[in-house]
């Protein structure tokens, strides 16, 4: 079955509201709010490397009131353990059994912020949850209720007492992006209305179950052979860089494919063209590539990597079937 040019004026329409509804409290950043979109929508999940103060919490708090679920916020710190992530088996006296506590990653949006200051033992923990949707404590599988989304921050400047993310866990993450500063006609209007009230809860646009629909809707966008061969020579493309040393992974390349499927939907088509993938490249592969030592000290970054490879990888030239 594939998606319908009626179903996708619907989701594009219904991700419009949501855009709009998440603006009301992240001014000037509906972009990014499209991005992690695209990343609930695709069932993957969401790495920002951004400064403190951008509205991290904010956005992750907003997209969950906007869809009728729930947030949580784990602040990553050395000496958090994985029990406070996933949660723990308890005895309990009364009655002589023991008894499981969800963590706080039993949430439809889960923050976990500044991922890289706790143990790699720690950040582990999330990798299960993340890739198969469930925890297991103590051989008992609790599963985490759909659509679920990590949101994890990490920031770029401070490194001191921190855990690199290793490229295995750094893979797991569908998109790695920065919020960013606003503008100066969004900085503005914050500052406006900096003396009231603040815009803290938003009301929900759709429900949970609207939410299911358009992940199962999204999986059958149309994607022609081209497109495919596209992303292919486009992830080869990174295999054989000069400044790369690791080249993005399968994984990477089934990504870039959901997510176009996903990107192209919330832009009302029911069918991926090649600025779908352009404009996901980046945010879908940068991360996933290891730059040789020499070229990152000669200031070469992931990102104008791609880039590059998106210049020297010409698209498909013929009309894309649909």
């Amino acid at each position: 079955m594939t998606m319908t040019p009626e179903q996708a004026t619907w989701f594009a329409e219904v991700v419009d509201r949501i855009v709009s509804n998440v603006e009301r409290v992240v001014l000037g950043k509906e972009y990014v709010i499209r991005l992690g979109l695209t990343a609930l929508l695709s069932e993957g999940h969401l790495l920002l490397e951004d400064v403190p103060g951008t509205g991290k919490t904010s956005m992750a708090r907003a997209l969950a009131q906007s869809i009728r679920g729930t947030t949580t916020r784990v602040q990553f710190t050395p000496d958090l353990l994985p029990g406070d992530i996933t949660g723990m088996t308890v005895y309990d006296q009364r009655t002589g059994e023991f008894e499981f506590h969800p963590g706080p990653v039993f949430a439809t949006i889960v923050l976990a912020d500044e991922i890289n200051r706790a143990s790699p033992k720690t950040q582990s923990a999330l990798l299960e949850v993340m890739e198969e949707g469930h925890v297991t404590i103590d051989g008992v599988t609790h599963p985490v209720e759909a659509p679920f989304l990590v949101i994890a921050t990490q920031n770029p400047i401070e490194q001191a007492g921190t855990y690199r993310l290793p490229e295995a866990q750094l893979d797991r993450f569908l998109m790695k992006t920065a919020i960013g500063y606003p503008d100066h006609a969004a900085t503005v209007r914050i500052l406006d209305g900096a003396g009231g009230p603040r815009a803290e809860v938003v009301e929900p646009v759709v429900g949970l179950d609207a939410v299911r629909d358009m992940i199962a809707v999204a999986r059958t966008v149309h994607v022609d052979p081209v497109i495919t061969d596209y992303v292919a020579r486009l992830v080869e493309a990174t295999r054989t860089n000069a400044d790369v040393r690791l080249g993005a992974s399968v994984r990477g390349a089934l990504a870039l494919i959901r997510c176009s499927k996903t990107f192209a939907a919330i832009n009302g088509r029911h069918y991926v063209v090649p600025d779908d993938v352009k404009a996901l490249a980046e945010p879908v592969l940068a991360h996933r590539l290891g730059l040789d030592p020499e070229s990152e000290f000669d200031g070469v970054t992931s990102g104008a990597v791609i880039a590059q490879v998106l210049v020297e990888t010409p698209p498909p030239s013929d009309r894309v079937a649909v």
